[in-house]
C-alpha cells in the first residue's frame, strides 16, 4: 500500500488557500479515480483506492499544517507503511506557480507542515512541490500562503490538479518520470508539429492576344486578293 497525503487546514474557510493546495491535489486524486467515499480517521479525513496496480490510501490531516506529522504516523503505524511508502503533496513557495517537482527525502526549507512529519516519521518520505510563488518578501509570506487563490491564478492551477491526477497512477508505481510526463501535458502541452501550407500565389490575368500584324499590302494588291 502507498500512502498519499496532501497537505493543507481543515474546515472550508481554508479551502481555497494557497496553503491547501495539497488537500487540492488528493481531492482531485480521489475524485478523478473512483476513490471511495472520505471518512474521518487517523486524525484526519481518508479514502482508499486504487491507483493503476497500487492499493492507495489518500490522507488529509485534520490537525492543522503545524501539527500534520501526528496524523501521518498514526496512518503509517496503522497500516505497517515505511517512510518511502509515504508521498506528500504541499505548497512550495520557491517554485513558480505551476510548477511541480517530485523529490524524494531531504530538508523541510521552513515549511510547518514538513517539519512536522520530518519530527515524527524522519525525512525518507517522498513530496510532490507544487508552485505557487512567492509574494517577493519573508515577511509577507504568512498572509500570502494563507490567502485564497486569485481568480487569474485558476487556469494554471486547474491544469496542474488534471496533470497531478491523470499523473498518479505512476507515481504509485514509483515511476516519476511518467508521472512530470502527464503534470506536463498539461501545463505545457506540445505544439502541433504541422505546418500551415504555404500561400497560394496570387493567379496573374492571362497574357493579352498579341496585336495584329500591319497590312502592308498595297491598295491594288488589296483589290486583287479579293478576287482570288
Amino acid at each position: 500500500m502507498k500512502l498519499f497525503v496532501g497537505l493543507g487546514n481543515p474546515g472550508s474557510k481554508y479551502a481555497r488557500h494557497r496553503h491547501n493546495i495539497g488537500f487540492m491535489a488528493v481531492d482531485q486524486i480521489a475524485a478523478d479515480h473512483g476513490f471511495g467515499p472520505w471518512k474521518s480517521k487517523f486524525q484526519g479525513d481518508v479514502t482508499e483506492g486504487r491507483l493503476g496496480a497500487e492499493k492507495v490510501l489518500l490522507l488529509k490531516p485534520g490537525t492543522f499544517m503545524n501539527r500534520s506529522g501526528q496524523s501521518v504516523q498514526a496512518a503509517m503505524q496503522f497500516y505497517k507503511l515505511e517512510p518511502v511508502d509515504v508521498t506528500v503533496f504541499h505548497d512550495e513557495l520557491d517554485l513558480a506557480p505551476g510548477k511541480c517537482r517530485v523529490k524524494q527525502g531531504g530538508g523541510h526549507a521552513g515549511h510547518n507542515g514538513l517539519r512536522s512529519i520530518h519530527g515524527h516519521i524522519g525525512e525518507a518520505y517522498g513530496r510532490v512541490r507544487l508552485g505557487i510563488g512567492h509574494p517577493g518578501h519573508k515577511d509577507k509570506v504568512p498572509g500570502y500562503v494563507l490567502h485564497d487563490f486569485a481568480k487569474a491564478d485558476e487556469g494554471w492551477l486547474d491544469d496542474l490538479m488534471r496533470g497531478i491526477s491523470d499523473g498518479a497512477p505512476h507515481l504509485a508505481e514509483g515511476d516519476t518520470g511518467k508521472f512530470m510526463n502527464a503534470v506536463s501535458l498539461r501545463v505545457a502541452p506540445p505544439r502541433s508539429s504541422k505546418t500551415p501550407a504555404p500561400a497560394e500565389a496570387p493567379k496573374s490575368d492571362p497574357a493579352p492576344d498579341p496585336a495584329p500584324e500591319a497590312d502592308t499590302r498595297s491598295p491594288m494588291q488589296k483589290l486583287l486578293d479579293k478576287f482570288r
